[in-house]
């Protein structure tokens, strides 16, 4: 009798789950909710309370919809019986962080704080607690703490201690009434099973601790802000569990909600770029998936911690059991795209688009695939959202140049393309030179498995061949593999999510090979690229965070004056 495992995958703006038979890694099914609030980063739900810049929030039902939505659609279109699913997996965005009172409620679901911002889920986006992270930073390395060269010199505003500061900072009350401060991803898993478990991946990556050296110590966070002291035992938790080991099972009540039966396997959560590897197939060092979607995440395996300057985080068995997972990414990859469609297309390009019958991102690709290298006198600086890698700076802003009277639309856009691929090549060299070898690299997520333009300009870029996922929903797919893991292969899983990636992982035939005319243009191209890169990103002009600063004297000075008038 075939078996199979579920995945959810909780993205940025649904989530999605897939039915995967046991065995083959075949995609039986798929299911998307999107999430009725969305990201909320000007209102709250209410429509009143008006949000400041850089906040990105989200709404913990939401997460619990997609599963009650989701699940029950994936059976019913596959037509199998909850008695044949063994298992069950999720992962998530992340750092995406809420505080919750004793009994697990979202403080945003309690009378108390219905209208606070800051009882609500922080989207990994939300990028409001730059400040907590500079000052973080500027501390640690007065100190010398031997925990910052393990994310690359830098925190980012993204993770949850800056989160968990700014909460503190500006809702003190919000901070008192928090009993634990947790990843999203963990929550859904405390709905399924009853039982609070926090994953090694988001612990190691996202809240600085370490397998051997666990958290900071508190004389380091007593230095932040002596009400921090003793933040681990009160907002966090030390019970940190491993990925690929069992979460528990699902209860009687959650079995009602989702329609699976109690008693099924449910795995330690996740995180979306990290559970992607092995359903590509990557088990062993050298190998780098791109998982390219809203931002790009990059993971990289490998055998001994290395110090790379920027990288998000080493983390030991935070991707597969007995290596060391490495991390960088991008903020910024589909957002600016989708940013520069909605913002800077004049209307004639949608009206050839529905004429053509095809999407206007599909026109602009067209379009941008006629153009030689070279041939718009471009460069951009892909920092629309920030910068994560290497740099870690969300106060870092985007750049045109070479643009004149001339300039078209299409050259924007695969400018913006070149800058995303010349972004991946800065984290490239940056593994390189520090002694993390990269012989292979592999991509998965809509970018990957649609646009063959940007697909081919990164292999050109990086002068390397990358192989793609053939899954259209890669993290679901390492999702239900280690949800099979959880189950065990007495209840006809697998024991080790290496021996699930042997049968489940799937790869296109087709693979990206550089066009080597193209590969010499581009490094001419990429210098200039990196030239800019040092030259705004370094300190030596900061005239990005100059502006910002500007920019929010400007919009506190015309809220003062609404206030006033009203």
């Amino acid at each position: 009798m075939t078996k199979y495992s579920i995945g959810v995958d909780y993205g940025t703006q649904s989530g999605r789950a897939v039915l995967v038979e046991i065995g083959t890694g075949k995609e039986v099914a798929t299911a998307v909710k999107p999430y009725t609030h969305g990201v909320m980063d000007e209102f709250l739900p209410n429509g009143k309370t008006k949000l400041k810049n850089d906040w990105a929030l989200q709404h913990p039902t939401d997460y619990i919809e997609v599963l009650e939505t989701t699940i029950p659609e994936v059976l019913k279109q596959a037509n199998i019986s909850a008695n044949d699913v063994i298992g069950i997996g999720i992962d998530f965005t992340a750092c995406t962080v809420l505080p919750i009172n004793t009994d697990g409620t979202p403080l945003c679901l309690t009378e108390e704080f219905k209208d606070h911002p800051h009882s609500f889920v922080k989207l990994w986006k939300h990028h409001a607690a730059q400040d907590e992270a500079n000052r973080l930073n500027d501390i640690a390395e007065a100190r010398g703490e031997s925990f910052l060269q393990r994310y690359g010199g830098k925190i980012s505003s993204e993770w949850l201690v800056p989160k968990l500061w700014q909460i503190l900072n500006e809702a003190p009350e919000v901070y008192a009434a928090t009993d634990q401060f947790v990843e999203a991803t963990d929550w859904v898993i405390y709905q399924l099973t009853g039982d609070l478990k926090r994953n090694s991946c988001t612990a190691g990556y996202k809240a600085i601790w370490h397998k051997q050296d666990g958290y900071p110590s508190k004389e380091f966070f007593k230095a932040l802000d002596g009400r921090l002291e003793n933040v681990v035992e009160e907002k966090l938790s030390s019970n940190i569990h491993p990925i690929g080991s069992k979460a528990g099972e699902l209860t009687e009540q959650a079995s009602k909600l989702i329609g699976l039966n109690p008693g099924t396997a449910v795995a330690i959560a996740n995180v979306d770029a990290h559970v992607a590897v092995p359903a590509v197939g990557i088990t062993e060092p050298g190998k780098l998936l791109m998982i390219m979607g809203t931002s790009t995440c990059h993971i990289l395996l490998g055998d001994s911690e290395k110090v790379v300057p920027g990288m998000c985080g080493v983390v030991e068995d935070g991707v597969i059991p007995g290596l060391m997972g490495y991390e960088a990414g991008q903020s910024c990859v589909g957002d600016h795209f989708e940013w520069f469609t909605e913002n800077c297309v004049p209307a004639s390009y949608y009206e050839e688009a529905e004429a053509k019958k095809v999407s206007i991102h599909q026109l602009l690709t067209e379009k941008a695939s006629k153009l030689q290298v070279g041939e718009s006198g471009l460069v951009a600086l892909d920092w629309w959202n920030g910068n994560r890698s290497t740099l870690v700076d969300a106060d870092l802003t985007g750049v045109l140049l070479g643009a004149t009277l001339l300039t078209k639309p299409e050259e924007i856009y695969r400018a913006l393309i070149e800058a995303t691929a010349y972004g991946t090549r800065t984290i490239v060299e940056a593994f390189r030179n520090s002694g993390v070898p990269i012989y292979e690299v592999y991509a998965c997520g809509g970018i990957a498995e649609k646009n063959t333009l940007m697909m081919q300009i990164y292999s050109d870029v990086l002068n390397m061949d990358i192989r793609i996922s053939a899954s259209s929903q890669t993290p679901a797919l390492g999702s239900a593999m280690f949800g099979a893991v959880a189950a065990g292969k007495e209840r006809g899983g697998y024991d080790d999510i290496k021996d699930a990636a042997k049968e489940m992982a799937r790869l296109k035939d087709d693979i990206y090979q550089p066009k080597q005319r193209n590969a010499q243009i581009y490094d001419q191209l990429f210098t200039e690229y990196s030239r800019l890169y040092e030259y705004f990103g370094r300190g030596e002009n900061n005239v990005m965070k100059n502006l910002k600063k500007i920019k929010k004297a400007s919009v506190s000075q015309a809220q003062d004056k609404i206030e006033i008038t009203q």
